[in-house]
């Protein structure tokens, strides 16, 4: 075989560089190629993770996804095995009696009735709204010694005015319309409206100026519910967002079985979670997974379980090929956790320390997926509070207290937005933290703010276990 000559070698030398520039080109190509689409795709993931949360946001909070095609019949099912099936009680008392007797003939054939017996129903209503109007004749006089104006005072009045501001609203009307405002909802201006429908005009401004002195005068009250928090073993903690006067603010509460407290302020940080519960907490605060509560290092922590099985049922739903495993362990670990809360005391402590070394081994493993990565720093993150619930029994597994409390204020924020000015807020908390204690004790909150209103001073309203 003859050997190449040089020209043929320069030839080759030719074609073949031709060819690698020719694959370096498309390389080349390929790489911008893959840039561009690895920048889509994160932008497309970054849609994807706004769509996802502005989906917990909508203006229906509670709406079940898509109707069924053939949806359940409602209301309860026959049969003993679902529960108690009740019926309204007869009323305790009987205001009026009302006869029906048989009519003289038949209705369908004419003939004659024979009367066999008599039978009772109730009905409940409503009597014609008329408000009642009470004029105290008040008393003036003056001090023999050193001449000092002095007047009379009825224990069922709230105010001294006399003149021009002689005549008001009574402290039941003023009550019941923070009650529509607070918990049901009603803007001053309807629940103005719903007040007209009983026969008391009473304008929305006269209604703001009542909600802010009672909001004055629920300081002792809010204050010592703010105590009580402060000094329980176990509080659950939660944000929210909330406007004031059309800027970004938050809503924070605290809450144990027996005591809720909110605020309004304008931050999210540490500072802020401190105005209800103090820096020095010993207790456990249960909480979801805001690296702000962190800051509490004095105290033991829980954080919320279902937060975190949402997260993984998320990850998994997502059907990333390189991030299932993680996931559906994690899940499979926190459902097992929630399960051991019925067991004897030594089986449930055996189960936290299985399940405790079963995260430790996927907190120490390497993960080959950016969420799997995620995930794992935030279960080492949580580490010490994930399991806090098996070792005391006491503590729930979930942050849904925080959750009940914060919801009515959500709903009602859905509706009028939040509060036009930092006075407003002040009042939005002092009235939200009693109408919610008064709840949990199983109190009348109506009955309260009169009590307060008619009282000659301030003072810790009674019966919510603050004395």
């Amino acid at each position: 075989m003859a050997r190449p000559t040089r020209e043929d070698l320069e030839v080759e030398n030719a074609r073949l560089g031709g060819l690698v520039a020719d694959l370096e080109r498309k390389l080349a190509e390929r790489d911008v190629v893959v840039a561009e689409q690895a920048e889509r795709l994160k932008k497309l993931e970054e849609l994807v993770e706004q769509v996802r949360r502005r989906g917990k946001r909508q203006s229906a909070p509670f709406s079940k996804n898509k109707p069924v095609r053939v949806p359940a019949k409602s209301g309860r099912k026959s049969g003993d095995a679902h529960g108690v099936h009740g019926h309204r009680r007869r009323p305790d008392r009987v205001d009026r009696e009302l006869e029906a007797p048989v009519p003289d003939s038949c209705p369908c054939c004419g003939g004659d009735i024979v009367f066999d017996r008599w039978d009772e129903q109730f009905e409940v209503e409503l009597p014609d709204p008329r408000p009642v109007v009470t004029r105290f004749k008040i008393g003036i006089g003056h001090c023999a010694a050193c001449n000092k104006r002095v007047q009379g005072c009825h224990p069922e009045q709230t105010s001294d005015a006399l003149g021009a501001a002689a005549s008001h609203v009574g402290p039941n009307a003023m009550a019941l319309a923070l009650w529509f405002h607070y918990v049901l909802g009603l803007s001053f201006g309807k629940a103005s409206k719903a007040l007209e429908r009983f026969g008391v005009k009473v304008t929305p401004g006269a209604l703001v100026s009542a909600a802010e002195a009672t909001g004055r005068a629920l300081v002792p009250t809010t204050t010592a519910i703010r105590k009580a928090v402060a000094a329980a073993d176990c509080v659950t903690m939660d944000e929210t967002g909330w406007r004031i006067g059309g800027h970004s603010a938050w809503l924070w509460v605290a809450s144990t079985s027996t005591h809720t407290v909110y605020n309004v302020v304008e931050g999210r940080r540490f500072e802020d979670a401190t105005r209800l519960v103090p820096e020095d907490y010993t207790g456990t605060v249960c909480r979801d997974g805001y690296v702000v509560y962190r800051n509490y290092t004095e105290a033991k922590h829980q954080t919320c379980a279902a937060h975190l099985l949402r997260r993984c049922v998320e990850m998994i739903e997502a059907d990333h090929p390189q991030g299932q495993a993680t996931p559906r362990q994690v899940k499979t670990l926190l459902t097992e956790a929630l399960a051991a809360r019925d067991l004897a005391d030594e089986a449930r402590a055996a189960e936290a320390d299985r399940i405790g070394r079963a995260f430790d081994t996927i907190i120490a493993r390497r993960q080959h997926c950016d969420a799997d990565r995620k995930l794992v720093k935030h279960l080492g993150n949580e580490r010490h509070a994930l399991l806090t619930f098996l070792t005391d029994p006491a503590v729930d597994a979930t942050n849904w207290r925080g959750e009940q409390a914060i919801r009515p204020a959500v709903v009602n924020r859905k509706v009028w937005g939040g509060n036009r000015s930092d006075r407003g807020a002040a009042t939005q908390s002092r009235v939200m933290t009693y109408f919610r204690t008064a709840v949990q004790q199983g109190l009348d909150p109506i009955a309260g703010l009169v009590a307060l209103a008619r009282a000659p001073d301030r003072h810790i309203i009674d019966g919510l276990g603050l004395t």
